[in-house]
């Protein structure tokens, strides 16, 4: 594996994975909240019990970010998880009111935490685009 994937990898995964631990047993007002939000992007999860939900998320955050970390896990299958999780946030943050400013895209002051999960769909997009984990040749 590239050091330049290692990299790409190891960094959102050590960020994702740290982020499911600190879920794991929200109290379900909490994931009431984050729920709302996140059905705004991926509509399905607003079906979930708050308590499914919480599980939901902190197992798929520890399974994303453990499958970047681990580097049995082929390449462009850590990828496609990374980019199922960015753009799910992504999703959420174009379509939440209040997230982007009037012109639909560009962050509003609400919306930068958010935005800033562009650059994990842009990260995904490399490693799925990478070449047996080595950076593609342009």
């Amino acid at each position: 594996m590239a050091l330049s994937t290692a990299i790409l990898r190891a960094v959102p995964g050590a960020f994702i994975l740290n982020s499911g631990i600190g879920k794991l047993g929200m109290d379900p007002q909490t994931a009431g909240h984050m729920q709302g939000m996140a059905a705004q992007g991926v509509p399905p999860l607003g079906k979930l019990t708050p308590e499914q939900f919480a599980k939901f998320l902190s197992y798929g955050e520890i399974a994303v970010g453990a499958a970047l970390l681990l580097p049995f896990v082929p390449t462009k299958v850590a990828g496609l998880g990374l980019a199922a999780f960015s753009g799910s946030m992504v999703s959420m943050y174009l379509r939440t009111p209040g997230m982007t400013e009037a012109d639909g895209v560009r962050p509003s002051q609400d919306g930068t935490a958010v935005a800033k999960d562009s650059w994990l769909l842009a990260i995904a997009a490399a490693l799925v685009l990478s070449q047996n984990g080595k950076p593609a040749k342009d």
